[in-house]
């Protein structure tokens, strides 16, 4: 019996199993990349069609050639489900590149947009009679005024956190219209020294150059005696005399040995009658009210049962009260509150504690003995997960801020987030909202500007 017949290029045929492995053997198959590879793992790479076992005969359509029946319809080369599942994996598994693409292509365009200043200059010069008040020029002689050392400046409800670590302290929080402003002092031979640590603290920096004397001097200028005025019941703020300045002292060392110090260095601005005080009736408010933070001993402050003019900054954690509005309680009342962590009277106690073992209860607390109410926001409503307050943080903050109200007491939130900035806007605004009566920041533009009430990114 004869052999196979080799027919001509126009009748061969082609095995696609046999040919392919006759290649492998002879090492005529280009090896795969790495690429490939992944494809080839992922399901991913072109489909050879040799799962398919495609014997076609190139000959006369229908004769037989190869192993080709006569008249035998031609299978498709792709199944269509098949390549339907493997067009779906694909886009499955491109997607989350895509996504992130997109993201990354509307992220480069917002920096872009947001840093268009450094590039554009969008303010608006107004050069309106530039020359206005200037000698040989229309207004000479009155583009000043008595009062004008703080014109255009609008009180806000913000304090300045660490003020002393500013460029120019207590005038750079002034300038932005913040109405309290933190100094830390520490007693080294009765003297006062401002800084943050230790470390930080030098001959020339004290509580007095740095705060009581300046104080003194810019609300003489905003008190002027002439013809028309003798008072000194105006305040820094030129475009509202009433509002006071909260000049809040961090007692650092022992508050017992650092409290007689500090009245005494008040002095300056007690005699000139620029201090807020209770008069044993009724607070008398002034230009500067002093509220003791850190190692401020309570019982220090409210020995005199006549005459205070350094309040306490009470624990604003300790205040907590159900509101009106808030059908189940999560807290008990002031009688039932904790208070063991309030008992010592060494300084070591921190903020809101140290010598408070002479009250029974928070309801001590009140507008006779303290102005604010503040707590450590980490440390009493704690992490905020996904940048939004849990309700129950909610409630501690709402509870919080209703019991120092309900005394008279203005509410300070410390150690808030900072970063994200888009989060640390978030809490501000929030807590704004549920009405915390000063905002504690760092950024002293950022609060001023109100920049903190819009959407920021993430990472500016």
């Amino acid at each position: 019996m004869e052999g196979p017949v080799m027919h001509s290029a126009e009748g061969s045929y082609r095995d696609s199993i046999e040919d392919d492995d006759y290649l492998k053997s002879n090492g005529s198959e280009t090896p795969p990349s790495r690429f490939g590879k992944l494809l080839s793992t992922l399901h991913l790479g072109s489909r050879n069609g040799r799962d398919e076992y495609d014997y076609e005969g190139i000959g006369r359509k229908g004769t037989t050639d190869g192993l080709l029946r006569s008249g035998r319809p031609r299978e498709p080369r792709r199944n269509k489900k098949a390549y339907a599942m493997w067009l779906l994996r694909k886009a499955v598994i491109a997607s989350p590149f895509v996504i992130l693409m997109m993201f990354g292509v509307i992220h480069i365009l917002t920096v872009i947009i947001g840093r268009a200043r450094l590039f554009w200059n969008f303010e608006v010069n107004d050069d309106f009679l530039p020359n206005w008040g200037k000698p040989g020029h229309m207004g000479e002689g009155l583009a000043k005024y008595p009062t004008d050392a703080t014109r255009d400046v609008q009180p806000i409800p913000c304090h300045s956190h660490n003020d002393y670590w500013r460029r120019i302290p207590l005038f750079d929080a002034i300038h932005w219209g913040f109405t309290s402003v933190e100094a830390d002092v520490w007693l080294f031979d009765d003297e006062l020294y401002v800084g943050h640590n230790l470390a930080a603290l030098a001959k020339n920096r004290t509580f007095r150059s740095l705060y009581v004397d300046p104080l003194v001097e810019l609300i003489d200028h905003m008190n002027p005696q002439t013809d028309f005025s003798n008072t000194t019941r105006h305040g820094i703020f030129d475009v509202d005399p009433s509002q006071s300045l909260v000049l809040l002292v961090d007692f650092k060392t022992d508050g017992h040995e650092l409290f007689p110090v500090v009245a005494r260095q008040l002095e300056a601005l007690r005699k000139k009658d620029y201090l807020t005080y209770w008069d044993g009736d009724k607070v008398q408010p002034r230009a500067i009210t002093v509220v003791g933070t850190g190692n401020t001993p309570f019982d220090l402050v409210i020995r005199n049962t006549t005459y205070r003019d350094i309040f306490f900054d009470a624990p604003l954690d300790k205040l907590w009260e159900a509101p009106p509005d808030q059908a189940s309680p999560q807290r008990a009342s002031d009688e039932d509150l904790d208070l063991d962590r309030a008992s010592t009277t060494d300084g070591s106690s921190g903020q809101g504690h140290t010598g408070t073992s002479v009250i029974l209860s928070p309801a001590a607390f009140n507008t006779s003995n303290s102005y604010y109410a503040s707590v450590s926001f980490g440390h009493t409503v704690g992490f905020v997960w996904h940048g939004e307050p849990s309700s129950k943080q909610l409630d501690i903050i709402r509870g919080q801020v209703h019991g120092a109200h309900s005394r008279g007491l203005k509410t300070r939130y410390w150690d808030t987030p900072s970063w994200p900035v888009s989060k640390r806007n978030h809490i501000w605004h929030v807590l704004m909202q549920e009405g915390a009566d000063v905002l504690n920041a760092d950024d002293l533009k950022a609060a001023a500007v109100d920049q903190w009430k819009a959407k920021a990114h993430d990472w500016w």
